[in-house]
């Protein structure tokens, strides 16, 4: 979903597993030359969701990245079997309420510019928690953990599932305290 943590928990985890990170939004804006919030109002979500699913077949062939997508990526079958057939995934499960409260002054996602964005994400999570279920290896509940603390959780889960050596891999780093006292 929207806000989830995607982005900032893969780019962390990424540095982790010595990955490179890789954003399949940012790479389709490096591909359309423009935000997706642009291109949305311009050529409508079909043409960018036929753009998504070109850059996520070609992101999930490449091997040593970490990849983050954007949270529409499940609605194509096509998106949802390359990421389940060829990556392990993880999903960040979030209530709407919870993505309403990290979301709701951000200018920035076409969906969620109209005057009810909490029903729209309710609505968003009625659509999308069926699939991102379907296409996930792992489900990771992401209702107010830190960073680190989702971090740990897919490190543990990676280690269980034996796709990662727990020896060979350093805790995540907890962040520095905040400057004001509090946490």
């Amino acid at each position: 979903m929207p806000g989830c943590g995607k982005s900032t928990v893969g780019r962390h985890l990424a540095r982790q597993l010595a990955l490179n990170f890789v954003d399949s939004d940012t790479e389709i804006e490096r591909r359309i030359g423009m935000p997706i919030r642009d291109y949305f109002a311009v050529h409508g979500e079909p043409a960018f969701r036929d753009i998504e699913q070109d850059v996520i077949d070609a992101l999930t062939q490449a091997d040593g990245s970490l990849l983050a997508t954007g949270g529409g990526a499940v609605l194509r079958p096509s998106n949802r079997d390359a990421l389940h057939s060829r990556t392990h995934v993880f999903y960040l499960r979030s209530s709407p309420e919870e993505l309403f409260r990290r979301l709701r002054h951000d200018t920035h996602r076409p969906l969620l510019q109209v005057a009810d964005p909490l029903a729209r994400l309710r609505e968003l999570y009625r659509e999308r928690d069926p699939l991102y279920r379907r296409t996930a290896h792992f489900v990771v509940e992401a209702i107010r953990p830190s960073v680190p603390a989702l971090i740990g959780m897919i490190l543990m889960q990676l280690e269980l599932a034996g796709l990662i050596d727990a020896e060979s891999t350093p805790a995540p780093a907890e962040p520095p305290p905040a400057r004001d006292g509090s946490h």
